[in-house]
């Protein structure tokens, strides 16, 4: 886990704006990280402008290493490239820590700091699926867990899992597993009790 320490600069109003600005004057003379994505750039970046309570300066890469930050795909503050297999595991980390939010392949290059067409390339490449896949069958995966532990109505649990749209999570649901969520739920139940009478 990303911690505080005591050897972070400080965020001056200079460096706020070097940030905003994607000033290259300052690059080579503080790295940013955002605790959020757990990513540092230099302040030339042209990635979204982080909320300013989510980022910690630091004097050099190393100390951003150090802290388990890794370096930005876009701006390569360590001019090196971040290896592929690690930028898709921190792609699916996120995926799976926020697959209820409404996730497409621009917010997850914005988050990675990458194009959408490289993320959606490399992440086929390296996972046999694309982006958008991995996200179906995580929320699927989620949704027949909860149909199987709750009481939980189907639209109620394609709402936790990031699909308010009830038909086009029960048509996806139906897709991916060949039953709907309510046959699902009675097919699984009824296993699940003759289970535990023989």
């Amino acid at each position: 886990m990303i911690q505080e320490d005591c050897s972070d600069e400080i965020m001056t109003d200079e460096k706020w704006q070097a940030i905003i600005g994607n000033d290259a004057a300052y690059n080579h003379q503080f790295f940013y990280a955002v605790k959020t994505t757990g990513i540092f750039c230099k302040p030339s970046c042209k990635s979204r402008v982080p909320k300013k309570e989510n980022v910690r300066i630091f004097q050099n890469a190393e100390e951003a290493l150090s802290a388990h930050f890794r370096p930005c795909k876009r701006c390569k503050p360590t001019n090196e490239r971040l290896p592929d297999n690690d930028w898709v595991a921190l792609i699916t980390k996120y995926i799976d820590k926020n697959y209820s939010e409404k996730l497409t392949l621009e917010t997850l290059a914005e988050m990675s700091h990458g194009s959408p067409y490289h993320l959606h390339r490399t992440f086929k490449r390296i996972t046999g699926i694309t982006p958008v896949e991995y996200i179906q069958q995580f929320r699927i995966n989620t949704a027949k867990n909860n149909l199987l532990h709750s009481d939980r109505s189907v639209a109620d649990i394609g709402k936790s899992v990031g699909m308010a749209n009830t038909p086009y999570f029960i048509t996806l649901f139906k897709k991916m597993t060949g039953s709907t969520p309510a046959q699902f739920r009675i097919e699984k139940s009824e296993v699940c009790r003759n289970d535990s009478m023989e």
